[in-house]
């Protein structure tokens, strides 16, 4: 199957049970407000990264610079996500051998803009990578145009409005959503999609711990994100 080609982590270590044989439903995972939980997951996942010193870490975002991050970009962290970062903005090492993608770690505070903005769209565009080189087409845009060009507009057109996806690291991400948390991280790669920690603290450990770590078929997750779980 043709792939993109992004500069990223370690291939996937992980594949999840099929969600639809518990019968959970895609959608509103942990929509409730409640700020308290997602700064503790968010504080626990940072504790985790900096007793990994896997990379350094430099004081973290300011409410003025979340405030022109989500101005600017056009979406709202996740309380999880937000907190992790306000706790600290994990910075990269310089450039791996052979790297020639953008770095894995955004750089919110000082990150050239059109490097993030690629990892903003990186889902996106890993979709329409699909519908252009390998016939991918969701059941609910209708009947596939005859004309390529045509369907990869239609195909964007419908994309505009799925929920948005935030990178963390590489090609994991949390949704957008202010005052949600404890979603799952998902890594998105195409529409190959699979779950690489049950929360964003559990992603951290599993990302740079050292060692595999098998997600449990016994784990039930709330319901997830619309559009991105129908892959998993």
């Amino acid at each position: 199957m043709p792939v993109l080609t992004l500069e990223s982590p370690e291939p996937d270590r992980y594949r999840f049970h099929d969600l639809s044989r518990k019968g959970i439903p895609a959608g509103c995972y942990s929509v409730e407000v409640c700020s308290d939980e997602g700064t503790r997951l968010g504080q626990d996942a940072a504790r985790r990264l900096a007793r990994i010193g896997c990379c350094p870490i430099e004081p973290g975002l300011t409410d003025i610079e979340f405030a022109k991050i989500e101005r600017e970009y056009d979406f709202e962290f996740a309380a999880d996500h937000r907190a992790f970062l306000a706790a600290g903005l994990p910075l990269n090492t310089g450039p791996r051998p052979g790297q020639t993608g953008y770095p894995p770690w955004p750089d919110w505070r000082h990150g050239d803009p059109g490097d993030l903005r690629r990892q903003l769209n990186w889902p996106i565009e890993g979709v329409l990578f699909d519908v252009e080189n390998d016939a991918f087409w969701h059941a609910t845009w209708g009947q596939r145009p005859a004309d390529p060009s045509v369907a990869l507009l239609t195909a964007r057109q419908h994309l505009s409005q799925v929920p948005k996806m935030i990178p963390i690291y590489g090609h994991r991400y949390l949704p957008a959503g202010g005052g949600t948390y404890g979603h799952p991280v998902l890594s998105i790669y195409q529409t190959d999609i699979i779950i690489y920690g049950i929360d964003l603290a559990d992603y951290i450990t599993n990302e740079f711990g050292g060692s595999e770590r098998f997600i449990s078929e016994d784990w039930t997750p709330s319901p997830m994100v619309l559009f991105w779980s129908e892959f998993l």
